[in-house]
């Protein structure tokens, strides 16, 4: 199903429910919010005869109802926290970063000062909302945090959270399968990768030990074998906890993750919309426009489909492109052997430590012997026009195509 952005901002809503006695968590309203005054932020600040008010946007009420009230009557020293940090970033990057200690004599603030304070507190709320919304589709157990130190952009306006390959109409990616290995102990020798004529791709730490190229086949749903078998890695989805975060030099959104991650350990699986290539030709022209890279080709076994993750997809869709990469893509066939239809996971090359940003090359160079002739169908981006690289790589190649 396509969606389509709610065109009523915040207020209108906020105002509907209350008139018609309607509860909405995700705008705030609540039946407490209903019949109780909580405040959601605080937008501005001035003092009158010795004493300090703030200006309070109430939780599920419009900022028409926002009221001026003394601090002794705010019960919420976190909000006058953010508020206060928020009024020494502004006038930090006024005066070119140089950090200033809050004066407690200013008497009101400039407007550019309090629009700021307000545009960070509706930032601080969406992010949060958003981290949210994430966290209650994603279907596995590691957390997704939201981070944003850098500028005010908010979460992204026409993108939709999906755990698997959304297929576009008229493509079936179902594949059926009907059996599985027989194994009371995998691997066997009957068990799934040797039927597929390949080893297992995981080591008894459940790390994986072939080399880039090979595909992983990974018992199914048909398997006799239990959900702890050591073949099942991928569709389990991502077992470490990640962070999207603001990069602060122009790149975007950006992953990092949370907790160490060892060698050759898978980390996510890149899914998004599965279109055929004629369809990507067309969007891929859309994108360059833009800048942008979502389009990946499966081109395992042929080229005919490519996965298109600028609208639908996971936390893989903010993952930026490295000269210089620490995750390596491999072929996955779990439920689905159709050679044409691979999932993307995304494993490891190296140790990365908590904090550490996520990266893969967006050109793959490495994860196969390329020739010039397969080096464009092994791109997740058949672009026409070149887009600077800004990884900062020792060994940047300047461009991401």
């Amino acid at each position: 199903a396509w969606y389509v952005p709610c065109l009523a901002s915040l207020e209108t809503l906020q105002e509907l429910c209350r008139k018609e006695n309607l509860t909405c968590k995700s705008i705030g309203i609540t039946n407490r919010s209903l019949k109780s005054y909580e405040v959601e932020y605080l937008c501005d600040y001035k003092v009158e005869e010795g004493k300090a008010y703030y200006l309070v946007k109430w939780k599920g009420w419009p900022e028409s109802s926002n009221t001026w009230e003394p601090r002794k009557h705010l019960n919420c020293p976190l909000l006058v926290q953010n508020f206060l940090r928020d009024k020494n970033e502004y006038l930090s990057r006024v005066r070119e970063g140089k950090a200033l200690k809050v004066r407690n004599h200013v008497k009101a603030l400039k407007p550019a000062i309090a629009d700021y304070i307000v545009k960070k507190a509706k930032q601080r709320i969406a992010l949060q909302r958003w981290k949210e919304e994430l966290n209650r589709k994603k279907n596995h157990k590691a957390m997704i945090l939201v981070e944003n130190t850098v500028d005010l952009e908010g979460p992204p306006l026409d993108f939709y959270y999906i755990n698997e390959y959304k297929p576009a109409p008229g493509i079936n990616v179902l594949n059926g399968i009907t059996t599985g290995c027989e194994c009371a102990d995998c691997p066997a020798e009957k068990c799934c990768p040797k039927e597929a004529g390949f080893i297992l791709a995981y080591n008894k730490r459940k790390k994986l030990k072939i080399q880039p190229g090979l595909p992983i086949y990974e018992c199914n749903s048909y398997c006799r074998c239990g959900p702890d078998c050591p073949n099942r890695i991928v569709q389990k989805g991502t077992p470490y906890s990640l962070c999207i975060f603001r990069t602060n030099n122009g790149r975007g959104w950006g992953v990092k993750t949370l907790q160490k991650i060892k060698t050759n350990s898978f980390v996510m699986e890149y899914v998004g919309e599965v279109i055929t290539s004629e369809e990507a030709e067309r969007r891929g022209q859309l994108y360059d426009n833009q800048g942008n890279t979502y389009l990946f080709d499966l081109d395992y076994d042929s080229d005919e489909f490519t996965v298109d993750a600028a609208r639908y997809g996971n936390v893989s869709h903010f993952v930026n492109h490295s000269c210089d990469p620490n995750l390596q893509v491999f072929n996955v066939f779990i439920d689905n052997l159709d050679l044409r239809l691979p999932r993307i996971a995304l494993f490891s090359t190296r140790t990365i430590k908590a904090g550490e940003e996520l990266t893969f090359d967006y050109q793959m160079k490495g994860s196969i012997d390329l020739t010039s002739d397969s080096a464009e169908g092994l791109s997740p981006s058949k672009k026409r026009i070149r887009t600077v690289c800004k990884c900062g790589a020792v060994c940047c190649r300047g461009y991401l195509n």
